[in-house]
């Protein structure tokens, strides 16, 4: 490819799956020139130039990560990038939340609607595709290599099998990447709206204070998101009957990490304890085999405090099953890019089938 100008090169550093195609039948063959993909969250979108490579790898060209508070609408951001790379014709987003028929997302978690058919014809792409954003991250795990990751549990090494991506960030995303000969099909879920589980007397205490609001506390809202981080903040407050001094998820954490405050640790030890336990009943609804891969945008920032947790005593503690689950590598992703490759890959699959 000819040497990328000086403007793209400053760039570098849920069930249903729309799809607006052009007028003309596309080949099977990878594109000959990059396409756009884009990971889209409730806090960030992050945006890349990539393209296929000849050993089926995904190669990205340029990056760039935006702020979701900062912009009206993904229409802008992609509007942004695609002016430093207008040779892009294809657009593939991933995003939480349900797509629609006409390309239109609902989603709790989202700042703005998004509309596919819209960013196609207003940025003049030829097609822009959709695909859920944890179904994208599980299509990313072929392309994980051992130096991205942070071992918690487990042996290095499983055998080829069903695949476990998961993570807390604005919401709980999770999706299962299962083999399927030479290729793969993915399971995309919503494990987070399942409801959310106590497993000791301090947690059934914070669930029930959760309770006297609502009627459902899901997985996410009650714990394993920001929000939800906050949330469980907020509840053993009232459970300990101390008054709230953090206002945001970020400030609990930080609080957390430097144990500078008794309560914001017990948050966050809650937290951990609850992960793993939930992961754990993941692995076994699932059948996973293959591994379990920790993503999402809270973790790869509590990497220390995870290890020192209760995260793997919980995950494991499942009766006669531990046995079960001690053979399955449990890994924290470090990759800040998985989204954007993870749609790409998805899409260079789906094209090519």
């Amino acid at each position: 490819m000819p040497q990328l100008p000086m403007d793209l090169q400053t760039l570098r550093g849920n069930r249903v799956v729309a799809s607006f195609s052009p007028t003309q039948h596309l080949p099977i063959a990878a594109p000959a020139v990059p396409l756009i993909a884009a990971d889209v969250g409730g806090t960030h979108v992050r945006v890349g130039l990539v393209r296929a490579t000849p050993d089926q790898g995904i190669d990205v060209i340029a990056y760039r990560r935006y702020r979701c508070a900062d912009h009206a609408g993904l229409g802008p951001i992609l509007a942004d990038f695609h002016a430093h790379a207008p040779g892009a014709r294809e657009c593939v987003i991933a995003s939480a939340g349900y797509a629609l028929a006409d390309g239109s997302v609902i989603s709790a978690n989202l700042p703005w609607p998004l509309s596919a058919s819209r960013i196609r014809d207003d940025l003049g792409f030829q097609a822009v595709h959709l695909v859920n954003d944890f179904e994208a991250v599980a299509h990313a795990a072929a392309h994980i290599d051992g130096s991205q990751v942070l071992q918690l549990t487990g042996p290095a090494q499983a055998p080829r099998g069903p695949t476990l991506v998961v993570g807390p960030g604005t919401g709980l995303g999770a999706a299962l990447w299962i083999p399927v000969g030479e290729r793969s099909v993915v399971l995309a879920t919503e494990a987070g709206q399942a409801a959310l589980a106590a497993g000791n007397e301090l947690e059934m205490a914070v669930l029930q204070q959760m309770l006297r609001n609502r009627s459902h506390v899901s997985i996410e809202h009650g714990a394993l998101s920001g929000p939800g981080l906050l949330n469980l903040y907020n509840a053993l407050c009232a459970v300990r009957g101390a008054t709230p001094v953090h206002a945001t998820p970020d400030a609990v954490s930080a609080a957390a990490c430097d144990g500078s405050d008794p309560l914001a640790v017990q948050t966050l030890e809650l937290f951990c304890g609850i992960l793993g336990s939930t992961i754990g009943d993941m692995a076994l609804l699932y059948g996973v085999q293959g591994g379990i891969y920790l993503a999402g945008g809270i973790l790869p920032k509590l990497g220390q405090f995870l290890i020192g947790s209760t995260f793997v005593e919980r995950f494991l503690n499942k009766g006669p099953m531990a046995k079960a689950l001690q053979r399955i590598p449990v890994k924290l992703v470090e990759h800040g890019q998985l989204g954007v490759i993870g749609a790409a890959s998805w899409y260079l699959q789906h094209r090519s089938t």
